[in-house]
Formats: structure tokens, sequence, C-alpha cells
């Protein structure tokens, strides 16, 4: 997926089961993050960033949604444990995950394995890729959006 590409619609269940489609929120900005896992050190650090600034996301109309491969339940223990504000998708199967190009071969602890690359994009209001953030940096991520966001409205 690059800049200016349409963003493939997707539908996933949230942690409550309700269904939630890309396409639900079109006229306004998304921020789509995609992370490795629920309750592990760089996963927790980077949604409570997000957490933290929600309010200010929420301010401009920018809709703030974590994709992993978590289930529901994962999602709901981990969303209440930090009180996450913002919508969390399971995508068990893979699919949102690989379409995005997120599913990348990775070396962890000197094996090699495959695994959810933490990759942030920002969806424009008509549904195009405006900004493809790689290899982000959990602490930093939700700061640098904001930027980029506050930047873009000079």
């Amino acid at each position: 997926m690059e800049t200016g590409m349409k963003a493939p619609d997707f539908t996933l269940n949230d942690k409550d089961g309700n269904k939630v489609s890309l396409s639900d929120f079109l006229g306004r900005k998304v921020i789509l993050y995609f992370y490795p896992k629920d309750n592990t050190p760089g996963c927790t650090r980077q949604a409570c960033a997000f957490a933290k600034s929600y309010g200010e996301f929420e301010k401009t109309g920018v809709a703030v949604i974590g994709v992993s491969k978590d289930s529901e339940a994962s999602h709901v223990k981990f969303a209440s444990k930090y009180s996450l504000p913002f919508i969390l998708l399971s995508d068990p199967e893979l699919k949102v995950i690989k379409e995005y190009g997120v599913w990348n071969e990775r070396k962890l602890y000197g094996k090699i394995g495959f695994g959810v690359s933490r990759t942030t994009f920002i969806i424009d209001e008509n549904g195009f890729i405006e900004k493809v953030m790689k290899k982000v940096k959990p602490d930093t991520n939700a700061a640098e959006i904001l930027d980029y966001l506050k930047g873009e409205k000079k």
C-alpha cells in the first residue's frame, strides 16, 4: 500500500463483536494502525500514547483504529486494562493485515518467523491513503501524526 492508493475497504469485528467497516468512516480522516500483539511492552506504549492524545484526534474529527490478529476477548482485556477509548479490530485470519502488506518476515531473538510490522496509515476523507508510516516507534507514533495533521492545517 502506498500514498495515493485507494485504501482497501474491509469489515472486521471490534472488541465487542460489532462489525466495523473502513467505509463507515468516509467523510472523516482515519488513523489506521497495525500492531503485533495486545499487552506487549511496545504495543501497550503505542496504544497508551494514542489514548493520551485521543481528545486531540477527536477534536479534529479524526478516527483512530488499531488492528491486530488478537481475539476480541484479548482486545476487551487490553482496552479495559489501559482505558483505551478508540476502536480495536480483530483480524485473526490476517485478511486485512495481509491486504495492507504488514504481515512480514521478521527476525526475533535469532529466529525467523512472520509477524505484523508496526505500520500506520493516514487515510483521507475520501478513502485514499494520504500517508504511510512504516516501522513506527511506539512512544512517538501518535505525536508524529498530530504534528503531521497540525502542519497540514497551516
